[in-house]
């Protein structure tokens, strides 16, 4: 009794940590007729010097963490601007989207940086802000502090 107890326990142990074998699934029959046996462009098919056509690859639009980080701190940047930016003449608007790019890839170059200034980065932004005609300087310091921050706060997710 002892010696089929000990090949129970061990048959069930053998059970247990058999390890788990998805069934297989069964791939689909091709038909001779889908398939011709030699393609048009096959070597055999080909002229004499005339060279296969290649497929052309999808163009896959590769975006590095910089364009990212860019696209990111204009987001922050125009956030909340949109209905002054309307209100401005088309040459203010032309030159505050200038120097708005402009301020956008200063800023993106000093977060690629070790050590981040907060102070370079709220010049920059006081510095394109003070393009709007009429601004308030305490609503112009409040937004470059808070925009300021946003950007410090997504140097470290890209």
């Amino acid at each position: 009794m002892a010696g089929e107890k000990k090949l129970e326990r061990s048959q069930r142990e053998k059970i247990i940590l058999r390890p788990h074998r998805p069934e297989k699934i069964a791939s689909p029959e091709i038909k001779a007729e889908q398939v011709s046996a030699t393609p048009e462009y096959a070597p055999e098919n080909l002229k004499a010097g005339e060279a296969a056509p290649v497929a052309p690859r999808p163009i896959t639009p590769a975006v590095s963490y910089q364009e990212q980080r860019a696209q990111a701190i204009d987001a922050i940047l125009a956030e909340g601007l949109h209905e002054i930016f309307l209100k401005m003449d088309a040459p203010h608007q032309q030159a505050f989207k200038k120097r708005g790019e402009e301020t956008v890839k200063k800023i993106n170059a000093l977060l690629d940086k070790t050590k981040v200034k907060a102070n370079k980065i709220i010049a920059l932004i006081k510095s394109w802000l003070k393009l709007i005609p009429g601004i308030n300087r305490f609503f112009l310091e409040q937004e470059a502090k808070i925009k300021t921050d946003k950007i410090i706060r997504i140097k470290d997710t890209f």
